[in-house]
């Protein structure tokens, strides 16, 4: 293990800046579900199913309005996507408090389309500006600062609804900040595309756009298949592990009468992650995609043992090792699977991707502790990630061995090379 990756990225003219920039942007994002939920129970004097309704009209617009962004950023550039959804950003998140509540579910699908592409927009630029020996390096250093960002921001906003002891000024101080953040964001104005205007991962001319600029995207079926496919489902699987344990956590220590000491549990949780996030990007061999999910997902298998507070933080460690890189190596996946100039629109589907994921953990950790027990959440995600982690691994090894039989002399035995499951681990493209 070596810091000498990390230091050639921070080295690239402006690499500290963007890092620093991109880190404040995303705080206040991580702040708009919880800000969310609390706003419709504290000021509205909802009940948490009111409050879990406006959240799925937002997550749905989430889902659906970044992938179309990301398109819309790989056609027109940044500054036209933030001028938009800054505007609405702050029109909305100002306004719902206004709002009826049968009026507020729709504007939210609306404010959840059109939020800030802070994460895909961050990633893409990163894709860019970094050469591809170095891009792991990058999104490592990257999924630290979304557990960072993730540290700071909910606290930040249950912080001044206690302090403020007014939800509705923190719903309009959140949209504020996503206002200011994609005012930031089209002052620096990211580079999107690489310096020479081609891409190690562009197999075909593009064509240039009607202004002469921005390259026209690649036809989506020239990338969208397969191995693509693969990427998401693991991003989605990742999501789904971890948003599970997140209610897992909660419904353990509500348990035991301890929820307060919540917030220290998850903050471990996080800390463990940026080390192995820091540790994936400092080797020289790191494990592959879905062995990181296979190992993620039995990681959080027997966390739900813990019966106090502190047993429970210290069995969030071995998760939170596999969170960062399980989840830059999907990033990482991304650009090195599709062209240049169709990234944007990959990265709205890897983002899409996480968002399901968080839609479908929450509620299936919550329906089993419903009806078992609050270990059992952790059991419930932990193995349908590592199940579906290990399957899918168990057949790619099968099909190689058939394939390696297939071409060998009648006279040899079919063997697989040595370093074929060490290159394997290391992770190539999309998948590998």
């Amino acid at each position: 293990m070596h810091l000498t990756p990390y230091r050639a990225v921070l080295r690239i003219p402006g690499m500290r800046l963007f890092m620093l920039v991109a880190l404040i942007a995303r705080i206040p994002m991580t702040a708009t579900s919880i800000a969310l939920t609390l706003g419709v129970v504290l000021d509205r004097h909802l009940g948490y199913g009111a409050a879990g309704a406006v959240s799925a009209a937002f997550t749905v617009g989430l889902a659906v309005g970044s992938p179309l962004l990301g398109r819309a950023v790989d056609r027109r550039g940044p500054r036209p996507v933030l001028l938009l959804t800054g505007v609405v950003a702050l029109a909305f998140w100002t306004t719902s408090p206004l709002l009826p509540y049968a009026v507020l579910i729709p504007a939210a699908a609306v404010g959840g389309a059109l939020q800030v592409p802070v994460m895909g927009l961050v990633r893409q630029s990163l894709a860019a500006k970094v050469p591809e020996e170095h891009r792991r390096q990058a999104y490592s250093l990257d999924s630290m600062a979304v557990e960072l960002s993730f540290m700071i921001g909910p606290a930040l906003a249950v912080l001044m609804i206690t302090q403020l002891g007014d939800a509705v000024s923190t719903l309009r101080t959140v949209g504020v900040a996503l206002g200011v953040s994609a005012a930031v964001l089209w002052a620096y104005n990211p580079r999107i595309t690489a310096l020479n205007g081609t891409s190690q991962t562009d197999t075909a001319p593009t064509g240039t756009a009607a202004d002469g600029g921005t390259p026209l995207p690649h036809p989506r079926r020239s990338w969208f298949g397969p191995q693509f496919l693969l990427v998401l489902g693991v991003a989605g699987a990742a999501a789904m592990v971890l948003a599970g344990t997140d209610v897992s956590i909660v419904a353990t220590l509500r348990a035991q009468g301890q929820v307060h000491w919540a917030g220290i549990a998850i903050i471990t949780w996080c800390a463990a992650s940026m080390v192995g996030g820091f540790v994936h990007g400092a080797i020289p061999r790191p494990l592959g995609m879905l062995t990181l999910m296979a190992l993620l997902g039995a990681a959080t298998i027997p966390t739900g043992l813990a019966h106090s507070w502190p047993l429970l933080a210290l069995a969030l460690i071995p998760s939170g090792l596999f969170t960062a890189p399980t989840l830059s190596q999907t990033v990482l996946a991304v650009s090195r699977a599709v062209p240049e100039s169709a990234r944007g629109e990959a990265i709205g589907m890897h983002s899409a991707a996480l968002t399901l994921g968080n839609a479908v953990g929450a509620p299936l950790a919550g329906i089993v502790i419903d009806h078992s027990s609050p270990a059992y959440g952790f059991v419930a995600v932990g193995l349908v990630g590592a199940a579906g982690a290990l399957t899918v691994l168990g057949v790619r090894t099968v099909r190689r061995l058939q394939r390696q039989a297939a071409l060998a002399p009648p006279s040899a035995p079919a063997e697989l090379p040595a370093t074929g499951y060490t290159e394997y681990a290391a992770g190539g493209v999309a998948g590998e």
